[in-house]
């Protein structure tokens, strides 16, 4: 919703008309308009640092939708993960967030979908509201229904080929730092040691060595580091001085940007050209 309007602090004010005694953390006012991908990964990167019991409000694309397309809708939603609640509309969100895992239990409001004068301001008329009694120690089951299924998003998922891993820009922060989706996990599957080139966006673009903190490298040169979550981040040291905006200027870094990861075995190439 950003923060040039009074949204935020409408909904924040919703909150602590009903709950005075209230700790409202913001996660982000920034994601794209409707870009449920990046809500999800605001929210699955910094879930796990927030105590059991917190419940999550995401306002992105938030306004229910009856019957379109033949489907049974999108409906105000609310689900129980790792000790949390996580109430959003059913967009898609639910399903980007958890990935290959499943939740504890997923309810549905449908009878929210009855007044549509509510859809004006979803999140304040309809999601903080369920939110709230969830923080009054209300059983989600006794004002929604149970439901198993939930919708999810299209994120780009990292994949393997032989000696190969094909990523993609995830993310840009702050200091114009591109985050991909490339986890440490599969990273190592390749074997400890074994000689790597990441590249991207064309052949002169390339890094192969992971460091463990951005100071390794002089101030100025790109780096490539395994971030607080484990997903691989290229980044310029320092970059983000007003001038070269980081990875993302520099290089050119985009969203959805392929990231490639060659392996090769050891001693069967002398140089860096020839892992091209």
């Amino acid at each position: 919703m950003g923060l040039h309007d009074h949204y935020v602090a409408s909904l924040k004010g919703t909150i602590l008309r009903s709950l005075e005694e209230a700790k409202i953390i913001d996660i982000s006012h920034s994601v794209r308009p409707f870009d449920i991908a990046e809500a999800a990964y605001h929210v699955r990167s910094c879930f796990q640092d927030l105590p059991k019991g917190t419940v999550h409000v995401i306002g992105v694309d938030s306004e229910p939708i009856i019957n379109f397309g033949g489907s049974d809708g999108s409906f105000p939603a609310i689900m129980l993960y790792e000790g949390q609640y996580f109430v959003s509309c059913d967009n898609g969100f639910f399903g980007a967030f958890l990935g290959e895992n499943r939740p504890e239990s997923f309810w549905r409001m449908e009878d929210i979908l009855s007044n549509e004068k509510l859809f004006t301001f979803p999140t304040k008329n309809v999601l903080l509201p369920a939110a709230i009694r969830i923080l009054n120690n209300e059983d989600p089951s006794t004002f929604a229904v149970a439901s198993k299924s939930y919708k999810s998003a299209l994120t780009p998922t990292a994949i393997t080929e032989t000696n190969l891993i094909k990523g993609y820009v995830i993310h840009i922060d702050n200091y114009g730092n591109a985050i991909t989706n490339i986890d440490r996990s599969l990273f190592t599957q390749f074997g400890e040691g074994a000689p790597f080139v990441v590249y991207f966006k064309k052949k002169d673009y390339y890094i192969d060595v992971i460091s463990e903190a951005y100071n390794e490298v002089p101030q100025g040169e790109k780096v490539a580091i395994f971030n607080a979550n484990n997903l691989l981040e290229i980044a310029i040291n320092r970059g983000a001085n007003g001038s070269t905006g980081g990875a993302e200027q520099l290089f050119g870094l985009r969203v959805n940007d392929m990231i490639r990861v060659e392996f090769t075995p050891k001693g069967s190439r002398t140089t860096i050209e020839s892992l091209f």
